[in-house]
């Protein structure tokens, strides 16, 4: 698997390690849990901002506002602000964007369900998908009759869907279906579900229309189409034929080996209905199966529609911050010497290698910017070091106070 920036442990949990190596000393202890509580709270004031900015600038794209509170925000809402917006919500918590040829190969492939979806992408003027975290998980799945087989399949554990619907023309003049679906053309879709196949990805669309795979048709036509000509042709006609024959020239007719040849084609015939009825039931069950993981995607998987996604994003973003300045503060702070990137880089790693068993790819230079940006990270030459615990509670504090200037003259 591909190392990714997303540190899969909680805030508490890092803070409590972190804490752990001076916790003979309980007013450094003291301190660092007030530090860390102050750049908490600062943070969470930044994702305010963040959460209102995004909320503003997509009420005229939420297909959950009726058509006259959409148009209260008509030129309040700015679509290249908010994509912005939600661009950098998506960065800070460690959200990656699936490339196409990952989506063609989903598309092209299923873990799952066995069975091929059409989506009609004519529907949407922009899509993307953007996911956070991965595992592998053995799964049983059924292959033929009653033979199941296991198998390795990958997941995503966080996945967001952002659907840019095309405008009423464009829809109409592609004679674009968007059946029952809740949705006024030119809104904007966010979803987010969890634990979803990488394989299985075009489940998540929400015009995704179950169809017969290749193998599906060929088994169902070719010995439909195969067998019933050869036993038409070879068994029921010529027995049809010969006793028509027989009944127009007067002849006697052997009716007891005309009504076994029919007999048997009939039997032959029956037998292949049943075939046929047993693949398209095939087809049938996979579909039920589809509609079933779609219902769990609806209820089970589903942590966030449109607006309210914001909320699951924005939470996300605010931890993946404070871990990331959690640990480089921790590490720089721990060291005798300032640290280059790199090092501190190779470090924090280490320590998720041999502590915790985890392979990531720390986000360094993002983390050393915000040590930057509130103060408390020091360049000089290119190696870094930051302000002891109390300066540091001095310039967080200085910091938080001048959020806001009501009273300053």
């Amino acid at each position: 698997m591909t190392r990714e920036h997303y540190i899969p442990f909680n805030k508490e949990f890092l803070l409590e390690q972190q804490i752990a190596t001076f916790a003979d000393d309980k007013k450094k202890v003291d301190d660092f849990k007030k530090l860390f509580d102050i750049i908490e709270h600062y943070y969470h004031y930044e994702t305010f901002n963040l959460n209102r900015n995004l909320k503003r600038n997509y009420a005229l794209f939420d297909p959950d506002l009726s058509p006259a509170e959409r148009e209260a925000f008509s030129g309040k809402s700015d679509f290249t602000v908010f994509k912005k917006t939600l661009l950098t919500v998506l960065e800070r918590g460690n959200y990656t964007r699936v490339k196409q040829e990952i989506l063609d190969e989903a598309f092209s492939n299923s873990d799952l369900i066995g069975l091929d979806l059409s989506i009609d992408f004519n529907a949407f003027k922009d899509y993307e998908l953007y996911v956070r975290g991965h595992h592998k998980a053995k799964e049983k799945v059924k292959k033929y009759f009653f033979w199941t087989k296991e198998i390795e399949i990958e997941y995503y554990d966080r996945v967001m869907i952002y659907l840019n619907y095309n405008e009423a023309d464009y829809l109409s003049e592609k004679k674009v279906k968007l059946g029952k679906m809740p949705i006024d053309p030119g809104s904007i879709s966010l979803k987010i579900f969890k634990r979803v196949p990488k394989n299985d990805l075009e489940t998540i669309f929400p015009n995704a229309i179950p169809r017969m795979s290749t193998t599906d048709k060929l088994l169902f036509w070719v010995p439909g189409v195969g067998g019933g000509i050869s036993l038409l042709s070879t068994t029921v006609i010529p027995a049809l034929i010969a006793m028509y024959a027989a009944y127009q020239s007067g002849e006697t007719i052997d009716l007891l080996n005309s009504k076994a040849s029919l007999n048997q084609g009939l039997i032959a015939l029956g037998v292949l209905s049943a075939y046929l009825f047993r693949q398209y039931s095939n087809f049938v069950n996979k579909k039920i199966k589809y509609s079933k993981l779609l219902s769990d995607s609806l209820y089970f998987k589903n942590l966030g529609n449109n607006s309210g996604a914001f909320y699951s994003l924005l939470n996300s973003s605010e931890e993946e911050v404070l871990k990331e300045t959690i640990l480089a503060y921790a590490f720089l702070n721990r060291s005798e010497k300032p640290l280059t990137a790199l090092e501190l880089d190779h470090q924090i790693e280490s320590w998720f290698s041999t502590q915790l068993y985890t392979h990531l790819d720390f986000d360094v230079k993002d983390a050393l910017e915000k040590l930057k940006n509130i103060g408390l990270g020091i360049e000089t030459n290119g190696k870094w070091k930051v302000l002891s615990l109390e300066k540091a509670l001095i310039q967080i504090d200085e910091l938080w106070d001048n959020v806001f200037d009501y009273n300053q003259r």
